[in-house]
């Protein structure tokens, strides 16, 4: 089969799989399994697809489609086909991972949960291999309103509150993508992406479109200060979904600022660049300052996705500022580092939403200071979550620090070879970095170590056990993609590399003798990947051996105490807590957290105003049935209770009537 052919397949299992599983409400197990297998199914044939196009030519299909005015375009290249690849990836792990996480919505509706979460994955599919505005729009607003529902599914007030930010903030999103898709298609005449390409409208219309695709994409990626619905959204669907949302969804908003910036406009203007790039700084910063704040799991997890989108687009404005400068390596190396820490981070936050899943499965709480203790009673998630944390913060050998690495490199190559402006603003962003990823380290060390060490702080913690194995299976698959990442760096760099070349139009780069050669441009110089993957196992040994040696030296001198507590007991009352932890941080930077605080009552009031709206209606309502709907029944009625003097029930009557209304009739056709 062709990558085409097998996407139909796999977007025809998930609608399969989707209406199954609600057909199949009642039958719960039923209807988990038809939801999880049809997912998983499709996501394998998805997930091949896009992986047979990374290094090839695109494919297209070009249908007519029901409307006249939209043809029906599929366009897989290398960027859909990565993100094809890497919504496949994360799509298997969660129809896993729910075979048994589901069950715990029994008697909750089980099959409009399958539903939603088979339709959301097939439209974020479709979004990105969509190659005309009309059908990209309709995936768009497919894909906000089934992960809305998946949002809402729980029905509290917390829930339905969060779904309510979330659907203002995407539909306003969708308007400013819809206004720069119109102003296009205006001047190429054509709603389809090849027009849109083909077309250099004048700088102004250019700046407008890249600004308008800006605000609506970066709101679905949550970047600041477009921020407000994500800690609030994704902690409130179920955890699987949270994993989608959180890694792969947010990411279609890179995705778009890609295909509008570069793909569909060249990118060519310095300040686009210039203005991702202090976009994503700001985001990197304020999104980890804010999650060391957070005692909720899936609230710091949130933020700290806010946090990932913006070091990926630091990696993207750089880029952007390479293209604009016309220096081929900074560009290539810029996406470079951008794409490889989107699949990096859908990886790890995948694993680490999945491993908070876990927890919550046993705990029923997303509150740390409930917790403690976990990893003697959870090993497996225990495990698989420090994976995960280590590999979030950027410590070696694992993914994220392969591409925070490359990140670093595309911003000092920019620093060294850019204009006046670029050398200030990039050194700037690599500090804002590096800020970044200590604040993350102490983050990941306040959460692993609130959840799975010291004493347990409640009695549910001392009485959990280990997930099923589902859940596991899911989660072990990501933590070795998380090692895998890292230490295959030098066979994964070459194919995102020929991947952000041709975005570029560029030939691929090579990488040989610690030098990253762009045809056009001077060498590069780079730690090589070989080295890179030989100093990071070493890295990862090299402790365990000094363990080992210290460890036998004193092996016959050892023994058991309890930890000095000046004199009192040791109790899990004595720990530091999450509020704690993190006190010195918020001490620090309390003006940046008083910025949160005005961002939330914002979004509370806009809440509490579309409340007072719908009172409004209710309350017009009656006004306006009392007032015209009323009165016209009444005449209605009335009318209809003096007409039933002709229903007498005799037979002699009714051939009256019969005989009248012949005559009638005569009287009409005889004039």
């Amino acid at each position: 089969m062709t990558p085409i052919q097998l996407l139909c397949a796999s977007l025809a299992c998930s609608v399969i799989a989707a209406f199954g599983s609600l057909l199949l409400s009642r039958a719960e197990t039923a209807a988990i399994r038809v939801a999880g297998l049809g997912g998983l199914v499709a996501a394998l044939l998805s997930g091949v697809a896009g992986a047979s196009v990374l290094s090839g030519a695109p494919l297209v299909l070009d249908l007519a489609g029901p409307f006249s005015f939209a043809h029906f375009v599929i366009r897989l290249d290398a960027l859909s086909g990565l993100m094809v690849l890497v919504i496949s990836t994360l799509a298997a792990v969660a129809s896993i991972y729910s075979f048994s996480y589901v069950r715990e919505y029994g008697g909750r509706g089980v099959g409009p949960m399958g539903f939603f979460f088979n339709i959301f994955v097939a439209s974020m599919v479709l979004v990105v291999v969509a190659d005309n505005a009309f059908w990209f729009l309709v995936f768009f607003e497919m894909m906000s309103l089934a992960s809305y529902f998946l949002v809402i599914f729980d029905q509290d007030e917390e829930a339905v509150s969060a779904g309510f930010i979330y659907f203002l903030v995407a539909h306003a999103g969708s308007v400013a993508i819809m206004g720069g898709f119109f102003l296009m298609a205006n001047a190429a005449g054509s709603l389809d992406f090849a027009a849109f390409r083909a077309t250099h409208p004048s700088a102004l219309v250019a700046s407008i479109v890249f600004v308008l695709s800006l605000l609506g994409f970066g709101a679905k990626a949550g970047m600041i200060p477009l921020h407000v619905w994500l800690p609030r959204a994704h902690p409130a669907a179920p955890s699987h979904a949270s994993a989608l949302m959180s890694g792969v969804m947010i990411k279609i908003g890179v995705f778009g600022i890609l295909k509008v910036g570069v793909d569909l406009l060249g990118g060519d203007v310095l300040w686009w660049g210039i203005l991702v790039l202090a976009l994503g700084a700001i985001s990197s910063v304020l999104g980890v300052i804010y999650a060391l704040a957070e005692h909720d799991i899936k609230r710091l997890l949130a933020y700290h996705s806010v946090e990932n989108i913006g070091i990926i687009m630091l990696g993207v404005g750089t880029g952007m500022i390479g293209i604009a400068t016309h220096h081929p390596l900074i560009a290539m190396l810029g996406l470079l580092a951008g794409l490889y820490h989107l699949v990096n981070h859908a990886i790890f936050k995948g694993l680490l939403f999945l491993g908070a899943g876990a927890v919550i499965f046993r705990m029923h709480t997303k509150d740390m200071d409930k917790m403690g203790g976990l990893a003697r009673t959870m090993p497996w998630t225990s495990a698989c979550f420090l994976i995960g944390a280590l590999a979030i913060s950027a410590i070696p050998p694992l993914n994220g620090f392969v591409s925070e690495w490359f990140t670093y490199q595309a911003l000092f190559a920019a620093a060294l070879d850019g204009t006046f402006l670029v050398q200030f603003a990039t050194p700037i962003a690599a500090t804002a970095l590096a800020l970044t990823g200590a604040l993350a380290v102490m983050c990941f060390v306040k959460a692993y170590g609130e959840m799975f060490s010291g004493l347990p702080r409640s009695k549910k913690a001392e009485q959990t056990t280990e997930v099923p194995l589902p859940m596991i299976v899911g989660m072990v698959l990501l933590a070795a993609a998380c090692v895998g990442l890292g230490l295959a760096a030098p066979l994964v760099v070459p194919v995102i590399g020929g991947i952000a070349a041709a975005i570029l139009h560029l030939p691929p780069a090579s990488f040989a003798n610690g030098a990253m050669l762009v045809p056009g441009d001077p060498a590069h110089t780079l730690l090589s990947t070989p080295l890179l993957a030989l100093l990071l196992v070493g890295l990862a040994t090299v402790p365990l051996v000094i363990s080992a040696v210290f460890s036998g030296a004193r092996a016959n001198r050892r023994r058991a105490a309890e930890p000095w507590a000046c004199g009192y007991l040791p109790d899990a009352h004595m720990t530091v807590t999450a509020h704690s932890f993190a006190q010195p941080i918020r001490m620090f930077f309390a003006p940046l957290y008083a910025v949160r605080r005005t961002a939330a009552s914002t979004s509370d009031g806009l809440e509490r105003q579309f409340v007072k709206l719908v009172s409004l209606a209710r309350r017009s309502e009656p006004m306006f049935d009392r007032s015209l709907v009323e009165p016209v029944i009444g005449l209605v009625g009335g009318v209809g209770r003096r007409l039933q003097v002709l229903q007498s029930g005799a037979l002699s009557t009714y051939c009256l009537y019969i005989v009248a209304a012949l005559a009638i009739l005569l009287l009409i056709t005889l004039r």
